[in-house]
């Protein structure tokens, strides 16, 4: 096997405002389009399973299955074991891993799943390769990315243009694609897939609480996260204008008339028999 390459740095890092969001997702909100496909006895390979939820909902899924969760960060596995033995769930385990390249052998998994995570390698049709080999013949790889050039919100923002200018410029400054949610057919395709389906799904923040939870994680991750130390140290942002772009997340947040929408874009790529 060919030596790992060095995947991009990881732009948000594990800060609580970070975690607030990872454990909020669930196969329910985050892997809709891959459910129906699902079947009991299936085994999964969950990569970049963060803190667990949606690998906890997996397995759920295929009680007679098991699920394998791996992660680049260890210290973010012991939650995500954590999240499980809350759960009783006795049919998953975790493991330090790197996408790129993969400690497991050909034709290994049923489906292969990754959530959030080709946005932020360094090389992502590399990584679904390396997916594609270790998925069996006509077993699925199942991705979902954000989209972030395709975000979008009311009312007006001059801070949250500025908010997305500067995350899409940190973002591929560490080496990621922040607009990766469109391109994830083509790097399929790049990738050896002939048979891709090609979906998308939104998240959307309107309600009070919505409002607020949204606006206030981003805008405590925009004073208080690695993507902070980022975007300062890498000259992007000074901390008055960090400032500014989380005072705005947070005037958005109280707006009665608020609403948010995050597109993401969704392939399930089978692997030809």
């Amino acid at each position: 096997m060919p030596e790992p390459r060095e995947t991009a740095v990881y732009t948000h890092g594990h800060h609580e405002s970070v975690l607030r969001s990872h454990t909020w997702r669930t196969a329910a909100n985050s892997a809709a389009y891959l459910v129906p496909s699902l079947r009991p006895h299936m085994k999964i390979l969950d990569v970049g399973c963060g803190p667990g939820t949606i690998t906890a909902d997996l397995a759920a899924l295929v009680p007679d299955g098991h699920v394998t969760g791996v992660d680049r960060a260890p210290e973010i596995l012991e939650q995500a074991r954590s999240t499980a033995a809350g759960r009783g769930l006795a049919n998953v385990d975790f493991a330090v891993a790197d996408v790129h390249a993969l400690d497991y052998a050909d034709d290994t998994f049923c489906v292969v799943h990754a959530h959030q995570v080709l946005q932020h390698v360094g090389d992502p049709v590399r990584a679904l390769r390396e997916m594609r080999r270790v998925v069996k013949p006509g077993g699925l790889v199942a991705v979902r990315d954000a989209d972030y050039a395709a975000m979008t919100w009311f009312p007006a923002s001059e801070g949250l243009d500025d908010w997305l200018d500067l995350y899409r410029r940190v973002a591929r400054a560490n080496g990621g694609e922040p607009d990766a949610g469109r391109r994830l057919k083509a790097w399929a395709l790049r990738a050896g897939f002939t048979d891709v389906t090609a979906t998308s799904g939104t998240w959307t923040f309107a309600t009070c609480q919505e409002r607020a939870w949204w606006s206030g994680l981003w805008a405590d991750r925009t004073l208080a996260s690695a993507y902070a130390d980022r975007a300062r140290l890498g000259g992007h942002a000074s901390v008055a204008r960090l400032r500014a772009v989380a005072d705005a997340w947070r005037e958005w947040g109280e707006r009665e008339d608020g609403w948010f929408s995050v597109l993401h874009g969704e392939i399930l790529c089978r692997k030809d028999a």
